[in-house]
């Protein structure tokens, strides 16, 4: 296997958006300001979540580190993409392109395994409301969120240390915004079929084992809440879901388009559409979801803008 200073690349271009100024500099702004709505967004959920202690509860815990992995993940992708739409040089340095694939892949699968964990709490709270308390204890929720960033630290290791670790003796250019694994591969000197059977595979596994636990957990959902007599208890039950069905409906309607078909298919127009939607877009719409659809949300705030209101009039 080549070595880390075998290749001969040693920064690579980012060529996914236009060249053209203007185009450039109304992209960036647009960019910038959903950053900003994503920070605040996503720093708001976590501090409101920590703050009132109403919300001291599982979904609330994933709903803090999903918001968290949503911040992140964002921050991987979009500062170096605003540089590149002000710089006339797009590039990124090799070391620059390893790190942001790796930091994507870790917070890519965090964010289907937390939505995963989601839907399993959904299911034990509504399916076995006795058993909550025990079944989803302070100890099992910590445990899966840890184990979603093993998951996600062990899928990001793989395909960065056998990627990267390819000679590069050709193009240098990515036709992406971003350092995606299936392009970079494209560019490599050697065989990269083992690379693409292993992409392909890890994330298969992830973003299909996290979306059958999500299926099956609705399945069961659902058919609990057709048992509830009364209509206003049927709705009731189902509005605690609302805002985490949404959530992963816009995550995998896009990801799975994307990385569920074979690494070697090109990535045309409407994957980059796709590519951005998930990783810009969704990051800063999952706070307004869970603020906008979510009565205990709304209310915690209310208490917490309330108590500050209060605490400047004394």
């Amino acid at each position: 296997m080549a070595q880390w200073n075998q290749t001969t690349v040693s920064e690579f271009i980012l060529v996914g958006f236009t060249d053209n100024p203007v185009l450039s500099t109304s992209l960036f702004v647009v960019f910038l300001a959903i950053y900003v709505i994503t920070l605040l967004g996503n720093l708001g959920m976590i501090a409101l979540i920590r703050l009132d202690s109403h919300l001291q509860t599982p979904m609330y815990f994933f709903l803090s580190n999903l918001s968290f992995s949503d911040l992140c993940y964002s921050t991987v992708i979009v500062p170096q993409t605003l540089v590149n739409f002000l710089a006339e040089k797009k590039s990124i340095s090799f070391i620059g392109c390893a790190a942001q694939f790796y930091f994507y892949a870790v917070f890519a699968s965090v964010e289907c395994l937390l939505l995963a964990a989601m839907a399993y709490d959904r299911y034990v709270a509504i399916c076995n409301p006795l058993l909550y308390p025990t079944v989803m204890s302070k100890k099992v929720c910590i445990c899966l969120v840890l184990a979603s960033y093993l998951v996600g630290c062990a899928n990001g290791m793989v395909h960065t240390n056998t990627t990267f670790r390819l000679p590069f003796c050709s193009s240098n250019v990515i036709n992406h915004f971003f350092c995606d694994v299936p392009l970079i591969l494209k560019l490599a000197c050697s065989n990269t079929q083992l690379n693409q059977i292993l992409l392909f595979v890890i994330s298969s596994l992830i973003g299909l084992c996290s979306f059958f636990i999500i299926l099956i957990s609705y399945i069961y959902i659902i058919t609990a809440i057709q048992r509830i007599h009364s209509s206003g208890g049927r709705k009731k039950t189902f509005s605690t879901c609302g805002s985490h069905l949404m959530a992963v409906t816009l995550f995998y309607t896009t990801i799975l388009f994307i990385y569920l078909k074979p690494s070697s298919s090109d990535i045309e127009a409407q994957d980059q559409v796709a590519a951005v939607f998930y990783t810009v877009v969704i990051p800063m719409v999952n706070p307004v979801i869970y603020s906008l659809r979510n009565k205990e949300v709304k209310e915690a705030l209310k208490r917490i803008v309330r108590k500050k209101w209060v605490s400047a009039e004394a």
